[in-house]
């Protein structure tokens, strides 16, 4: 993609650098010498309040990723945001090491650009695509999900994109692909935890054709209106609100379309802890401790009551009809 003159403003996506200040200082000013009296306080007023939004907005300081409100059912839940500082330090991302604080400190090392991912399988249309054709592949909306661990802990984060069936409807899957499958790169000089016996490389997850085609099923791009951090999946990463927040692959650099059910990182280094689906379910608790309850992050404290855990993470009405008739304790 073509990148405009340094003179517009322009900021891409996945610049280093961050649109200069003076390009928005000098507008503001400019407006305030406009016109004087009430006009002037006026528009004064609106220059303070553009300030103010744009801090708010970009609370990580990384490039601005734009998205307009979503009409999807669901998709906006009322709760307390987590906050940025919180969402950006407290991760699991095993490739960056195994406590909540590493990823935050080693993930500078992850290079987000170029990036490609591939789409292949049992599709009609495979092929390899560019981070920056992604962004544009459809419009980014914002998303304000759960994100439930199986940890037991919670937070409510804005997301940024595009439901992942957008994607899907473009390369045409065949009738023979059954599920999704999603590939986490695995590169050794960039993620130092990558060759730890912890996990088998590289991280792997999957949905079935109907999870993955569900309009919940986000393609995230960003979150609280800025680019993802490194910590958090950049550049791309999968978001299914109803599931625990493993089985969101980040860093995503390959989707297959296959017709048996693909093995999950997890699944296989526990299979008995971490089944296939792992759908939010107060009902079936974890081997080693119980799921009807979570922890909200950054709320409350440690001697603090707990709140509740919903089913499918509070998403029941708008997912429960995927798993009608199933046994939820077997299909875990």
């Amino acid at each position: 993609m073509r990148t405009p003159p340094r003179n517009t403003g322009f900021q891409h996506p996945y610049s280093s650098e961050i649109t200069p200040k003076a390009v928005y200082e000098d507008r503001r000013q400019m407006l305030k010498r406009m016109a004087g009296g009430a006009a002037g306080a006026a528009i004064a007023a609106w220059a303070g309040r553009q300030a103010m939004a744009q801090q708010v907005t970009r609370p990580g300081k990384l490039a601005a990723l734009a998205s307009t409100k979503s009409a999807v059912a669901g998709a906006v839940t009322m709760e307390k945001l987590t906050d940025y500082k919180d969402a950006s330090t407290y991760n699991n991302f095993y490739e960056f090491g195994t406590d909540k604080a590493d990823p935050a400190r080693n993930a500078h090392t992850l290079k987000t650009t170029p990036w490609t991912v591939e789409v292949e399988g049992l599709i009609k249309k495979p092929g390899k695509y560019g981070i920056e054709d992604l962004l544009k592949l459809s419009v980014q909306e914002e998303r304000i999900y759960r994100l439930r661990c199986v940890e037991g802990w919670s937070m409510v984060i804005p997301w940024v994109g595009y439901s992942l069936a957008e994607l899907i409807k473009r390369v045409e899957p065949m009738g023979s692909a059954k599920y999704v499958e999603f590939v986490t790169l695995a590169d050794k000089a960039t993620m130092p935890y990558v060759g730890s016996r912890v996990l088998d490389w590289p991280y792997v997850e999957g949905l079935r054709m109907d999870e993955a085609m569900h309009p919940l099923t986000l393609l995230a791009f960003g979150m609280y209106g800025e680019v993802l951090p490194n910590q958090n999946g950049a550049p791309v990463r999968l978001v299914v609100p109803w599931k625990y927040g493993f089985k969101s692959a980040k860093s995503i650099v390959k989707i297959r379309f296959v017709e048996k059910e693909p093995g999950t990182a997890w699944n296989k280094a526990a299979q008995q802890e971490y089944g296939f689906y792992s759908n939010v379910n107060p009902n079936v608790d974890h081997p080693r401790w119980s799921q009807a309850t979570e922890r909200r992050i950054g709320e409350d404290g440690l001697f603090a009551k707990k709140r509740k855990t919903l089913m499918f993470n509070g998403y029941e009405a708008q997912v429960g009809q995927l798993y009608a008739g199933m046994d939820l304790k077997k299909f875990y």
